[in-house]
């Protein structure tokens, strides 16, 4: 492997005294310092019915984040694709392809990114099925290609591109890699979804890897929720709130919460903590050092040279500061 090649995945995350479009104004800011500081990839992600997580449209905000940078990739982390028309998604990224050739990442996702009447609601159509998924993926594939047809006649997904936006399949458990190994598309391990996701689920893809147009080759990134501070008092100050999170999350809240303050004085009870424990796969935190020497194991288990970090902290000096201490310790240089 060479050099470890660094992305983020934000979120668009609202503090619990701040408003969606600070968030927003907030992940504008993280993607100019992201190219700056030498980031490969910069994702949005899709989450609905939140009062939390701002990010609904990646598609979207990709064209902000686009124009207000030129050289970093831009992607969806992800498409929750049973929300969406496959036509839909496939005229969107085009769209952004011919606006940025060369620039776009299209992460497509099978979870909802929210709870299933939402899900419903945004989509009445969609039965959860597996089957369904896969017909829409195969049917992405023919609109990009421009082999799709009706009884009617050929159907042309528009506007009509002589490049692609790279496919990545997001994944958290071993089934989705033999979805992107069939497809022949990038696969995106979601290990701050899954903490025991294990490298396995890289060796089931890369063994079973069908060569597409696009990709010769098998692509792996693997994603986990990171924090990285100068002390380790702060590190663990971060990571609180991620857990605290995290702990709402499984309680099927997804809303905002209590003040910074109200988490820092907080006492976990003995199942909370257990609960934080089984977590502790899914986030990677510490002060430089400590985050560096995690990601590049992380890196040798799973056999990539791609990571993507994400966090979950409304503390947006402190958000900052992690990337840049991220950036400075694996020596990453921005593109000329």
């Amino acid at each position: 492997m060479g050099e470890i090649k660094l992305s983020i995945l934000d979120q668009s995350v609202i503090k619990p005294d701040g408003n969606a479009k600070e968030a927003i104004n907030e992940t504008v800011a993280t993607v100019k310092l992201a190219e700056n500081l030498g980031y490969s990839r910069f994702w949005v992600s899709e989450h609905h019915n939140s009062a939390l997580i701002a990010g609904s449209t990646p598609e979207v905000l990709m064209v902000k984040l686009a124009g207000e940078t030129s050289s970093i990739r831009i992607g969806s982390g992800g498409i929750m694709l049973p929300n969406h028309s496959a036509l839909k998604v496939v005229e969107n990224f085009r769209m952004l392809e011919v606006l940025f050739p060369n620039r776009i990442d299209l992460g497509i996702g099978r979870a909802p990114g929210t709870d299933r009447v939402t899900s419903s609601i945004l989509n009445p159509s969609n039965d959860f099925s597996e089957a369904s998924y896969l017909q829409q993926l195969e049917y992405m594939q023919h609109f990009f290609r421009d082999t799709a047809a009706t009884r009617q006649g050929s159907l042309l997904a528009t506007p009509q591109s002589t490049t692609i936006p790279s496919q990545w399949i997001l994944s958290s458990s071993g089934g989705s890699s033999l979805i992107a190994a069939k497809f022949g598309m990038g696969l995106s391990i979601a290990k701050f979804i899954n903490g025991f996701v294990s490298p396995e689920v890289a060796e089931t893809y890369r063994k079973n890897f069908k060569p597409s147009i696009e990709n010769t080759e098998p692509q792996v990134m693997v994603a986990i929720q990171m924090v990285c501070a100068e002390t380790e008092e702060k590190a663990n100050e971060m990571r609180k709130f991620i857990d605290f999170v995290f702990l709402q999350f499984e309680k099927g809240n997804f809303n905002n919460f209590k003040d910074a303050n109200h988490i820092k004085n907080y006492r976990f009870s003995s199942l909370e903590q257990q609960i934080i424990d089984r977590n502790k796969g899914r986030i990677i935190s510490g002060t430089t050092d400590d985050v560096k020497e995690q990601l590049i194991k992380l890196s040798n288990d799973f056999g990539t040279d791609e990571i993507m970090v994400t966090s979950m902290s409304v503390d947006y000096g402190a958000r900052r500061k992690s990337f840049e201490l991220l950036a400075n310790a694996f020596e990453l240089k921005p593109a000329i």
